[in-house]
């Protein structure tokens, strides 16, 4: 089995160097030790895993899924040599983070609380605001930030997804006409979140073809909160995530308008700098 791991582990290299004699320099080995490795896998495993000529290497469809099996048992080890190296200290120091002001009520206070009790050296600084925040500029060791997709990177992972949802206090409601469609709500007052005041409003439903909306705002505010009581006060219709509404939507202040219609989501992701340390990210 140990030389099975070994081989997996060669044939790995192999492919991210793209030639046994690349892998054969990073690992300290001679180009024939390796090609003899690799051609040892192929034949206990019954499947060619590669197809080699003089200019490059080729997968097979074995090799895709054997370099995965690799990749990920690589992954593994060196993540738990990390954490076996640092597991004799105990993390300390100070941590800056900068927060959407919104977010102050999203279930992410109760992750920075746990991670507060798990680590009690460590000193934690929130800094909450709708202003972007330079890491760098600023000083900060990393950003929790919303955009409409994520995808995790080298300097950035993606938590979790907020729904967001367009409300309206039921006073207000009652005094406009039904709306059966997004178009029927360009008449109505909007209010707008600051740094997405110009992007068009995107309705989606099953069945129907999108509709994208260009709303004039009658106040614009870079605050999710102020929004949101503004709302409570019938000033008129407001897109909130979903976190932020409950209490208002359980006692009746607030209604969902347009229910069956989509605005789709806002991801939750965190950034730090391209020279953080990589363990514990």
């Amino acid at each position: 089995m140990i030389d099975r791991l070994r081989q997996m582990a060669i044939f790995a290299k192999v492919i991210d160097h793209g030639s046994f004699r690349g892998a054969a320099r990073e690992l300290h080995l001679s180009p024939s030790f390796v090609s003899h490795h690799i051609s040892q896998l192929e034949e206990t495993l019954g499947v060619a895993l590669m197809y080699r000529s003089t200019r490059k290497l080729t997968l097979t469809n074995e090799g895709q899924r054997l370099l995965v099996a690799a990749r990920n048992m690589m992954e593994a080890a060196e993540s738990e040599l990390i954490e076996l190296s640092v597991s004799a200290e105990t993390p300390s120091g100070d941590l800056r983070l900068t927060l959407p002001s919104v977010l102050s009520r999203a279930r992410l206070m109760n992750q920075i609380a746990a991670f507060s009790k798990r680590y009690p050296r460590i000193r934690l600084s929130l800094d909450f605001s709708d202003t972007r925040r330079s890491l760098i500029d600023d000083g900060f060791d990393i950003a929790i930030r919303m955009k409409p997709t994520a995808r995790n990177s080298a300097t950035s992972r993606k938590l979790f997804t907020v729904e967001r949802k367009l409300v309206a206090s039921t006073n207000y409601i009652a005094k406009r006409l039904t709306a059966a469609s997004p178009r029927d709500l360009l008449a109505w007052d909007w209010m707008a979140l600051a740094p997405v005041q110009n992007i068009p409003i995107k309705f989606t439903k099953k069945g129907q073809a999108d509709i994208n909306l260009k709303t004039e705002a009658h106040i614009i505010a870079n605050d999710a909160h102020a929004l949101c009581r503004l709302a409570c006060d019938g000033t008129g219709l407001a897109i909130l995530p979903g976190f932020l509404l409950q209490e208002f939507l359980e006692d009746r202040t607030l209604q969902h308008v347009l229910p069956d219609w989509s605005l789709g989501s806002i991801d939750i992701f965190a950034q730090w700098p391209a020279n953080a340390p990589k363990h514990g990210l």
